[in-house]
């Protein structure tokens, strides 16, 4: 009886390396295979082309319910959106041509500045529920869209610096230094999105008056809140990983399974989601005084 518990399970044992076995062959195969690779870019560049017409048509939508106000905020995030999501799928399609660009640098261009761009759009949806909150409080917001002018110009200004100089001395260090900054920034838009959305959900928590309108704002805030900074921090940790471990590099054309989660997690699924949140348009001219903040 002993003996054949030992045989069992050591059968077991045997079933179980072969399917993970398997698993790992699977996982290499489809790595490894051109046509697989190919596949999931495409699959990629589908799903942020339609992410970045969502965004499009609900711009369309906003400019003929309210042309008169110019480029307001809500304008101004639809239109990011349209742009990043329109430039990544763009990459995508085009991903294998862009892994032969030369200088190298280029095509740390070609896929770091949609994400720099990224940060920008939902920075700027950060800035508006401060100013709301600010105004709420009747706090001044003087201060407010100059800061978010001068984070971004310095985002901006130090990544050039790092590409400028993995350009001139394209060393490990730099291309880690050059990650690891990018999970700073997106550590920070995290920090961003607990601090002022927690800070409005709690205002509007806290509001008298019971109501419709009231609940769905609350939902609102929440749910953008929750799925901001999830996707910032889930991007803070794999760029931390991306740096220190080849086998999470997201820049090479034979990780293609890695690279579609990842997007999948950090942009495709936030920017859906938020768009479809943030759907509501805003009330026509006449039937509600709209202030668009600029």
């Amino acid at each position: 009886m002993r003996r054949m518990l030992e045989v069992a399970a050591d059968a077991g044992s045997s079933a179980a390396a072969a399917a993970a076995n398997g698993a790992v062959d699977w996982w290499r195969d489809v790595n490894e295979s051109p046509v697989w690779q190919d596949r999931i870019f495409h699959v990629l560049a589908a799903l942020y082309g339609f992410v970045s017409a969502i965004a499009l048509v609900q711009l369309i939508r906003i400019e003929c319910r309210v042309p008169e106000y110019g480029w307001t905020t809500q304008k101004v995030f639809h239109f990011l959106n349209f742009l990043v999501n329109g430039v990544r799928s763009i990459v995508f399609v085009l991903r294998r041509n862009v892994q032969l660009i030369h200088p190298e640098i280029l095509q740390h261009v070609l896929l770091d500045m949609p994400g720099l761009a990224f940060f920008t759009t939902y920075a700027l949806l950060v800035l508006f529920w401060a100013e709301i909150y600010y105004q709420a409080r009747a706090m001044s917001t003087d201060g407010l869209r100059p800061t978010f002018y001068w984070i971004n110009a310095v985002i901006y200004a130090i990544q050039i610096i790092l590409w400028m100089v993995l350009w001139w001395k394209p060393v490990r260090v730099m291309i880690i230094l050059s990650k690891m900054f990018f999970a700073g920034v997106s550590l920070f838009a995290a920090f961003g999105f607990l601090l002022y959305g927690g800070r409005l959900f709690l205002m509007l928590q806290r509001f008298p008056v019971e109501s419709k309108g009231r609940r769905k704002k609350l939902q609102e805030v929440g749910y953008v809140t929750t799925i901001c900074f999830t996707c910032f921090l889930i991007r803070c940790v794999m760029m931390c990983l991306n740096a220190f471990d080849k086998a999470a590099d997201l820049d090479v054309l034979n990780h293609p399974i890695l690279n579609f989660f990842y997007y999948l997690l950090v942009e495709i699924l936030p920017s859906a989601l938020v768009l479809f949140i943030l759907r509501k348009l805003p009330p026509k001219r006449g039937i509600t005084q709209y202030h668009p903040i600029h």
